[in-house]
């Protein structure tokens, strides 16, 4: 039986490597489907969490899956496991190094373990967001040191992860999956995996074009956020709120699509995505300065944010070394425990570099864990909300923080995120 044959009868073997935000909604929607899943991960307690029908993410439930998973998945670490399965999903991090350049360490390290795996008839697909030619030239190189070749002895494409976690309207199910494979025939068995799990695949002509669409779509959100961010600076000096602007623009029913503010751009894809293509450019001779003007304006927020908690403590006559600041919100986004990239730690670290006694509320995060920027703060553990401070600074828009009635505290509230609505002499917008 070849491997479209088996995908559509349900009895391929499903591979993911990479159980987070990515892997683990993959696993639950094969195992939905019927298929038989076999989850990878290098970290044991992931492994270990899952293996116990747990899950460590809190907005993705697996408890009522319990039965169903307990039949048709296995977590382990064991990755010479890979030569059991038929197809396998890549769905590892694909961060940048402390140059803002793509650090793929994770990816072609798990492409040279897939390789020492790989046998013919395998379907490979990248899903970690990185620049075009990933998959076809570096991915694929790798690959081939196996002594096999791709589009002839194993199947090979692109397909990239369009998470929103805890989006209440879409999920991996609902959005439609952008497919980009090697050759035809590699193309035509990664859309009969997909086309089992998602309700509309969108097959391209190769991986680079669906490598470049992931980082359009991202980077399209980084510059129109970059557009509102200085624009909320701009409107804050002429007195002019631009929440309430943002709210009249968006009545127009065509031509408008409306961002919103913030302290900083968090998760995985906005604040990383567009520089992978500023990277690559480079291999080209061409600057991208419309993407970089954005990335400067969006990583510069955090900056305009503490200016606004020093204004704040000022004006009750509190130098900001020595006062007590409890930050409101870890997470980049609001109702989800997924602090990655979130510009919550970069207002720490400035807060604390200045002097500021910087404490946190997260109900979604008890305790700060190991980061791969911010190490130092892991073991911290979120404190209870409370005008015990001299002033509060939210940074999350979690819907817990919009019943609170900050009036009462009698503190300087800075409120990145529109949380209050009302006006108040103590209250500053940033």
């Amino acid at each position: 039986m070849n491997l479209i044959d088996k995908i559509i009868s349900k009895k391929a073997r499903i591979g993911i490597i990479g159980l987070g935000y990515v892997g683990l909604p993959l696993v639950i929607e094969f195992c939905k489907a019927g298929f038989s899943v076999t989850g990878f991960d290098i970290d044991g307690k992931k492994v270990e969490t899952l293996g116990k029908g747990e899950s460590y993410i809190k907005h993705i439930d697996i408890t009522s899956l319990g039965e169903l998973l307990s039949k048709k998945f296995s977590a382990t670490a064991d990755f010479s496991l890979l030569r059991d399965v038929d197809c396998i999903l890549i769905c590892v991090p694909t961060p940048l190094n402390k140059n803002r350049e793509p650090d793929m360490r994770f990816v072609f390290t798990t492409g040279q373990t897939v390789a020492r795996h790989l046998r013919k008839g395998h379907l490979v697909v990248l899903e970690s967001t990185t620049y075009p030619g990933t998959t076809d030239e570096d991915l694929r190189r790798i690959l081939e040191e196996s002594g096999l070749t791709a589009g002839r002895d194993f199947f090979l494409a692109y397909s990239p992860e369009r998470e929103d976690p805890n989006n209440k309207d879409f999920n991996l199910k609902t959005v439609p999956k952008v497919v980009g494979g090697l050759t035809q025939e590699c193309l035509r068995a990664a859309i009969a995996l997909y086309d089992s799990v998602v309700i509309r695949t969108v097959p391209v002509s190769s991986p680079k074009v669906a490598e470049a669409a992931k980082l359009l779509e991202n980077i399209y959100r980084s510059v129109n956020i970059a557009l509102v961010n200085e624009l909320k600076i701009l409107f804050d000096k002429m007195g002019i709120d631009i929440w309430e602007v943002v709210e009249a623009a968006k009545t127009k029913p065509f031509g408008f699509q409306a961002f919103y503010p913030g302290p900083g751009l968090g998760g995985h894809c906005i604040p990383i995505d567009p520089f992978y293509l500023t990277w690559k450019a480079r291999e080209y001779e061409m600057s991208t300065r419309f993407i970089e003007i954005a990335g400067q304006i969006n990583t510069s927020m955090p900056d305009y944010v503490v200016s606004k908690v020093i204004l704040a403590l000022n004006e009750t006559g509190k130098p900001i070394k020595g006062s007590r600041i409890l930050m409101l919100g870890l997470a980049y986004k609001a109702n989800v425990d997924d602090d990655r990239e979130s510009p919550s730690y970069r207002l720490m670290e400035k807060l604390e570099g200045m002097g500021g006694l910087v404490s946190y509320n997260d109900p979604f995060i008890p305790e700060i864990g190991q980061t791969r920027e911010y190490g130092h703060f892991a073991g911290r553990k979120s404190v209870a909300v409370s005008g015990d401070f001299d002033c509060i600074l939210i940074a999350t828009p979690h819907d817990e923080y919009r019943t609170i009635d900050f009036v009462s505290f009698g503190i300087p509230v800075v409120d990145t995120r529109h949380v209050i609505e009302t006006k108040h002499e103590l209250f500053y917008s940033a």
